[in-house]
């Protein structure tokens, strides 16, 4: 076992986007038997791929979690981390199914929340349900200004190209 850092976006556009995004913290904390090492500042941010009146809420959080790094049981590993996050969203209200537009692009929609798994430590996965790192990442300023704010040197050393131009 050796211990990553894996790193999160959070997002909130219905409701009590403050709260919403704290419950959603304190719901990780406990899925994940730790209290997170880095939490960004929230930053307000205009729907990305998608037209709503509501602006969202994003930050960054950070934890520190024992990883499997055998190669099959990396994935696995992930996988769960991707299934206890879905359960959190799940939780909190959160029920839209994944939609696919004519042009085969997905649709976006207002949300109580929105937790995107980033990183975890250097691990490059690409399985059907989860691709790390996030493939959006350096497309997304939402997730990109509040990940400057807490992202460790290794991240900038293994994948320089999201980082190059900010």
């Amino acid at each position: 076992m050796k211990t990553e850092s894996v790193y999160f976006s959070l997002g909130s556009n219905l409701g009590d986007r403050k709260a919403n995004i704290s419950t959603a913290v304190t719901k990780m904390d406990e899925a994940f038997g730790v209290h997170h090492s880095a939490l960004s500042r929230n930053i307000e941010t205009v729907p990305w791929g998608f037209f709503s009146e509501r602006d969202f809420l994003n930050c960054v959080i950070v934890y520190h979690l024992a990883i499997d790094t055998k190669s099959k049981f990396k994935e696995d590993a992930c996988l769960e981390i991707l299934l206890k996050c879905q359960k959190i969203e799940k939780e909190m209200g959160r029920d839209d199914v994944m939609e696919i537009s004519k042009e085969g692009k997905r649709e976006y929609h207002d949300r109580i929340i929105d937790i995107d798994f980033l990183f975890c430590g250097t691990i490059r996965i690409h399985h059907k349900d989860l691709i790390l790192p996030h493939p959006l990442i350096a497309h997304r300023d939402f997730v990109m200004l509040p990940l400057l704010e807490v992202a460790e040197p290794m991240l900038y050393a293994e994948f320089p190209d999201l980082f190059e131009s900010k």
